[in-house]
């Protein structure tokens, strides 16, 4: 996929004024799928039709095929599926999604291909060479500064959640560190920050499964970042953001009981199609020997250090130690209990034993 990325701006560079390293524009993705692959683009009929409101874009396939883009996006957020659409042709994937986000999944090879038209789009907006030049820069930098990844955003004219998934394909294979990536959504007024995608390759305690129903750590950068965001941002202000008002958060983080420690790194902004809903993104990266040797700045005391813990349900600090706390460690009290309720049954059955046998 990287190198059919660049096969692409090979084949179209010299034609549409779109080089290795030059950003592509909105007017030139559009122009290669109605010139070369026949489209029809239309950024009015969702806006006719508020019942497709939630889309970002709906395709329909045809000997001119038609693609309804939602108007209301960001023009970032436009350009990246334009990219994606190019990825489907491109690539030649015909078993795909219609909609963004998709109703429902008919298939693997319709996730499958999916994944590859949005890789494709990453790497065509984002070229590979480029990336790791920037980040190089960025990790050798003797202290934390955000401004780097904030003029990234701005360089690749692309939204958070694009920069930082980007960085998720590259780091691993061209620095050697493994990562996770987080993505968390909040309705602004609510208590409740819910996990939305995860990509965990480094073994971080995520409890996507047992914690539906719980409440994450509110120590952890992701809900950081949105809590610090519903607190400075007003409404007017939501209406007014754009990408480049985004600012770029860091924290250390260390497991209270593991003493496992990451280094975290991420964004937080409003959502254009979902009212009153903040989304915030972080990659982090686990804490060792060799990480101090890629990432210069890791140890800057100027980075916020903060203890966290996995739920608020199964942490033992008390309301002196943790001011954040959401609720009670009742899960945790359940076994405390569960191992109070064993020792009492497990030292009476060894007192009838010691009485039968006396």
């Amino acid at each position: 996929l990287e190198e059919a990325a660049v096969s692409f701006r090979q084949q179209f560079g010299e034609q549409y004024q779109c080089t290795a390293t030059t950003p592509i524009s909105r007017r030139t993705l559009e122009t290669i799928l109605q010139e070369v692959y026949g489209y029809v683009i239309d950024t009015t009929l969702i806006q006719e039709h508020p019942e497709l409101g939630k889309y970002r874009t709906v395709f329909f396939q045809g000997k001119q095929p038609r693609l309804l883009i939602n108007p209301a996006l960001y023009e970032r957020q436009a350009r990246f599926l334009l990219a994606r659409e190019l990825g489907y042709q491109f690539l030649g994937l015909t078993e795909r999604s219609t909609t963004s986000t998709p109703d429902q999944i008919q298939s693997f090879q319709q996730i499958l291909n999916d994944f590859k038209a949005a890789y494709f789009a990453g790497a065509v907006l984002m070229p590979r060479t480029a990336v790791l030049d920037d980040l190089q820069r960025f990790f050798n930098l003797p202290t934390w500064d955000p401004r780097p990844l904030e003029q990234m955003l701005t360089a690749y004219h692309v939204t958070p959640e694009m920069l930082l998934y980007r960085f998720s394909e590259l780091i691993p294979q061209f620095f050697g560190i493994k990562l996770h990536f987080l993505r968390f959504h909040h309705t602004r007024g609510s208590r409740t920050y819910q996990l939305i995608k995860q990509l965990n390759m480094n073994r971080l305690l995520v409890p996507s499964g047992i914690g539906l129903h719980e409440h994450h750590c509110r120590r952890w950068l992701s809900i950081r970042l949105l809590q610090e965001l519903e607190e400075h941002i007003t409404e007017q202000a939501v209406q007014n953001l754009t990408m480049d008002d985004v600012p770029a958060g860091v924290q250390m983080s260390e497991f209270l009981d593991s003493r496992d420690r990451f280094l975290c790194i991420g964004f937080a902004r409003p959502l254009v199609l979902s009212p009153n809903v903040n989304s915030s993104v972080i990659v982090g990266f686990r804490v060792d020997a060799e990480l101090k040797n890629i990432i210069r700045f890791m140890d800057d005391p100027a980075i916020p250090q903060r203890i966290i813990n996995e739920t608020c349900e199964r942490c033992p600090l008390t309301a002196e130690q943790c001011q954040m706390r959401a609720v009670t460690p009742v899960l945790l009290e359940a076994q405390q209990h569960e191992r109070e309720r064993k020792v009492t049954l497990d030292r009476l059955k060894a007192m009838f034993r010691a009485e039968r046998n006396s």
